[in-house]
Formats: structure tokens, C-alpha cells, sequence
């Protein structure tokens, strides 16, 4: 029987040892990293839970921190711990008004039953204002003012569309005009034989207007030569336009009777009689010579003999020549035409958005580019430093830090990572110095020999001023901020530099990031300003 008793407290010890086991071995806990943050910044909460590998467990999601907001919740953590698994999870969370809170507590899942986090407390400083360096005004009453005139983009726009469609029907009439009159073009001997008809319909012998008639007359039969024949018909007069037709007679370059050149040459004078000696012929004569001038034209058609072979090659070449120069003309035309629509649009762009925007639209912007990629963010040196850059900075041997720290004997170790060059459009250096034991490091010294270090660079103009700063994780240092010029080693022009060089002494060591860009560049300093507001030192894992 006592025996049964002492197997009793044996089994009741077990029992009460492995449900102590089972209890300790469910273990869940809440922290953060910081209890005082300012308000807008970020504190990491973290959920921690030690479970047995067959439990399963679900943390909060969503909006569960009031009155603190989640900003951002983090992949879920797993660590083996035999016979345990330890899953951890952490959430940013933020508030942006000043004061006292408490998270509350935070249930969670595990398998059928529930778990509760104990609450924590933290505080959300405002930001204080030095208004010794900042001054403080009321706020300024209203003020009416008259809008000022601005013609909105659309207009513009309207403006642009209206022109460029103008153009093109210009472009479009002036083609479709030059093709109806190639098509209306008639040829020299039917345009003649048509205008004698239409002289032969006209009253001028019945009103014995017979000035006038001549005067048509032989203008009909000069047009001719001129086109058909290609001699200065219209511009010659009587007896040079004979000698012309007998010259090129003689030369056979036209087989035509002497006989025929004579009745002409008659018909010429005749006409010249009329109109200058005011001679006029008989209605009879006038019919005559209207007959003549007809078989005149018919005897021309036929005088002019087929080119040789010579000839029709120097007509190709000839041709080919005129065929090119009108398709130079319609390209140099179509030329105006594009460039006249582009600078059209390029100036309805500048007035509408300036002429910055179409110069980064035009040609480009390497600094845009760089504030519009997908960044980095790394972790440098000892203690490690967090930042955000365009690009990777590269390990290179120290050269940011002034001399008296580099040569310094106390000095352990030094690394430096850079990205670009002190000439190129932005330039990122982080330098980290680690100190000997008990070495004193006074921070405002070090600064002292930052203008001494610029001019070793070849810096000139320097302009300086220097303020206090604070990294995410509330580690205080000072800014140095201003301006430079240094010379173009290839132009040998100036070239104008901005620069920010941020100093810690994080640790009793010394740490140093340096950003310098070109003066004038917006995105740059969008770009620099980016990255300070980026620097966290990781102290967790010092």
C-alpha cells in the first residue's frame, strides 16, 4: 500500500514537471527597440514566441497597434532551438502627435487557444526649434491679390494642333495644285491650232480691228516657237527671230523651206506695220496670212529632226539631273516642313513647361535618371552605418578624411566607400575611422580640418557653415554645408560645387559622409538631401 502512494507522487511530480515544461515552452514576449522616439519617427515592435514544432501560430495583422499607426509589418522570422521553434515578427509602427501611449496587448493565435503580449508604454517627443537660429513669426493675415494673367496649356496646345494642320493642307494644296496643272498642260501645236480657232471666232476682222489681230496673231505663232522650238520668240523681235530660223536651218537643226521662213518673215512685217506705222492690210490679206501662219505651225511640227544618239543620251543625262534637283527641293521643302512643326512644338512645350523640362526630355538628365532608378540600401564600415544611394559605394583607400586624422598613431583601422569623383555631377564618399583603446576623440577638431582638406583638393571660394544633426537612429553629429569652385582639369574652366559632409563620433570613433554635386542641379540636391535623411546607425549590432 505505501508502495502504491510513493507511485502516486511519482506520477503527480512527472505530471506537474512536464505541464511546467509544456507551459514555459510556449512562452510569448513583446519588445521595442527605443521607448522615446520624436514624433514621425518609427520604433520596430517585435513579437517573439517559443512554441513546439507541431503548434502553429498566427500573429496580428492590420491596424492592431491603436494609437500607434503600422506603417510596414516584416517577414516572419524562424529560428530552430531543439526541442523548440522560436518565431519571431516585427512591425514599424509611428505616431504623429506628441505625448504619452501604451500599446496594447497583442493576441495571438496559437492553435486552438489565444496568447497575450503584456502592453508597453513609450513616449513621442515634439521636435524642439532652436529659436536661436531659427526665429519664430505669427501667422500673417490674408492677403487679396489679383490673379495674375496666364494662358492656360490647353490653349497652347489648340494653338500648336491648329498650326501643324495648316501646314499640312498648305503642303497637301500646293501638291494637288502642281499635279492639275501638269494635267491641264497642253501641248505647244495644240494650244496654237486651238488659239487660231479661237481668232477666227473673234470679231476682230469684222470690226476691222486689224491691229489687234495681227498683234494675236503673231503672238500665237511666237508662243509656238518658243515652247516647240525653245528660241526667245517672245523676247526678240521681227528680224532677229528670222535670223535665228534661217540660222538653224542652215545648221539643220530645223528642216524647214527658206520659202516658208520668207512668207513669214512677210507676215512680220505686215504685223509690225500695223501695230507701229499703223499700216493696216486688207480684210483679204489678213485671212491670208491667218492661213499661212497655220501652215507655218503644221511645216514646224514636222522641222525639228530626231535627235542622234549623242543627243538622246546628253537629254537622259540632262534629265537626270532635273529629276534629282526637284527631288533635293522636295526634301530641303519637306526638311522646313519638320523643322518648322518641331520648333513650333518646342516653343508651345517651353511656354507650357518650361524650358527645363524640355531640356531633360530632349536630351536627357543623368541626375534625374539617378533620383528616378530603384536605389540601394547598404550597410558600411564599423560601427555599421545605414544609407540609401543612387548607386553602391565601392571600398577604395581613405581619402575624405583630413591629414592630422589619417596619420593619426592612435588610429586602428580606416575604410573608406565611394561612388563617382570629385569632378563628376554627384559624389558620395563614406568614411569610417576606428580608434585605439581609450583614445580621446574630440569631434569639433576634426571638423576644424575639413576646409584645410577641401583646399588640399584643389577647392577655391569656400564657403562654409556647419549645424547639428541627427541620423534616424537619434545619433547626433554636425553638419558642414555649403559651396566651392574647383577647376576643370580638362577645360581648366570652374566648375561650381555644393557640398553636405556629415561627422559622428558614434562610439568614440569617427565617422563621415561626404556628398558634393554640382551647384545648379536640382535633381542633385534632391538626390543629396535624399540621402542624409537616410543615414541610421545599426547599433544593435555593434
Amino acid at each position: 500500500m505505501r508502495l502504491d502512494k510513493m507511485t502516486y507522487r511519482l506520477i503527480f511530480t512527472t505530471t506537474l514537471l512536464v505541464s511546467s515544461f509544456l507551459t514555459k515552452a510556449q512562452e510569448v514576449s513583446a519588445e521595442i527597440d527605443r521607448d522615446t522616439i520624436k514624433i514621425g519617427e518609427q520604433i520596430q515592435y517585435k513579437i517573439t514566441a517559443k512554441i513546439q514544432p507541431e503548434d502553429v501560430i498566427v500573429f496580428p495583422e492590420g491596424q492592431t497597434f491603436t494609437p500607434l499607426e503600422m506603417v510596414e509589418a516584416y517577414k516572419i522570422d524562424t529560428t530552430q532551438l531543439e526541442p523548440l521553434k522560436i518565431l519571431s515578427k516585427t512591425y514599424a509602427l509611428t505616431q504623429f502627435d506628441s505625448g504619452s501611449y501604451t500599446i496594447g496587448k497583442q493576441t495571438l493565435k496559437l492553435n486552438d487557444s489565444f496568447i497575450e503580449t503584456d502592453s508597453i508604454n513609450i513616449r513621442v517627443n515634439d521636435v524642439v526649434v532652436d529659436t536661436t537660429k531659427q526665429k519664430l513669426y505669427p501667422i500673417k493675415a490674408y492677403i487679396d491679390f489679383e490673379k495674375p494673367f496666364e494662358i492656360r496649356s490647353w490653349i497652347w496646345w489648340t494653338l500648336l494642333a491648329i498650326v501643324v494642320a495648316l501646314g499640312l493642307i498648305f503642303v497637301l494644296f500646293k501638291f494637288k495644285k502642281k499635279k492639275d496643272v501638269k494635267k491641264k498642260r497642253i501641248p505647244p501645236y495644240q494650244r496654237a491650232i486651238q488659239s487660231l480657232q479661237d481668232l477666227d471666232n473673234s470679231k476682230l476682222i469684222d470690226d476691222r480691228n486689224l491691229k489687234e489681230y495681227y498683234s494675236q496673231l503673231t503672238e500665237i505663232s511666237r508662243r509656238y516657237l518658243e515652247e516647240k522650238v525653245e528660241i526667245r520668240a517672245l523676247e526678240y523681235t521681227s528680224n532677229e527671230l528670222v535670223d535665228e530660223l534661217e540660222s538653224r536651218r542652215q545648221s539643220q537643226k530645223l528642216n524647214i523651206s527658206q520659202d516658208l521662213i520668207d512668207d513669214f518673215k512677210k507676215i512680220l512685217q505686215r504685223a509690225d506695220l500695223a501695230k507701229f506705222a499703223k499700216s493696216a492690210p486688207d480684210v483679204l490679206t489678213a485671212k491670208s496670212d491667218r492661213k499661212n501662219v497655220e501652215t507655218f505651225t503644221n511645216s514646224m511640227q514636222t522641222a525639228i529632226p530626231e535627235p542622234t544618239d549623242e543627243e538622246k543620251k546628253r537629254d537622259e543625262a540632262y534629265q537626270a539631273i532635273l529629276k534629282k534637283r526637284r527631288q533635293r527641293r522636295k526634301i530641303a521643302f519637306a526638311i522646313l516642313v519638320v523643322l518648322a512643326i518641331a520648333t513650333i512644338s518646342t516653343v508651345a512645350l517651353v511656354a507650357t513647361k518650361g524650358y527645363d523640362y524640355v531640356k531633360d526630355a530632349y536630351f536627357g538628365n543623368a541626375s534625374k535618371e539617378l533620383l528616378e532608378q530603384d536605389w540601394i540600401t547598404s550597410t558600411y564600415g564599423y560601427p555599421p552605418i545605414q544609407i540609401s544611394t543612387p548607386e553602391v559605394l565601392v571600398r577604395t583607400p581613405i581619402d575624405s578624411l583630413n591629414q592630422n586624422i589619417k596619420q593619426n598613431d592612435m588610429v586602428l583601422s580606416t575604410e573608406t566607400f565611394v561612388d563617382g569623383s570629385l569632378f563628376s555631377n554627384l559624389y558620395v564618399v563614406l568614411s569610417s575611422v576606428q580608434f585605439k583603446k581609450d583614445t580621446e576623440f574630440d569631434l569639433k577638431k576634426a571638423i576644424d580640418g575639413i576646409y584645410k582638406n577641401l583646399e588640399q583638393k584643389g577647392a577655391i571660394n569656400i564657403i562654409s557653415k556647419d549645424e547639428e544633426f541627427e541620423s534616424l537612429d537619434g545619433s547626433k553629429g554636425i553638419k558642414v554645408f555649403g559651396n566651392f569652385d574647383i577647376k576643370n582639369p580638362i577645360t581648366g574652366s570652374d566648375i561650381k560645387k555644393s557640398y553636405q559632409i556629415l561627422n559622428f563620433g558614434v562610439g568614440g570613433n569617427y565617422q563621415q559622409i561626404t556628398i558634393v554635386h554640382d551647384e545648379n542641379d536640382r535633381f542633385a540636391d534632391e538626390i543629396s538631401n535624399r540621402i542624409i535623411n537616410t543615414v541610421e546607425f545599426n547599433l544593435e549590432n555593434n
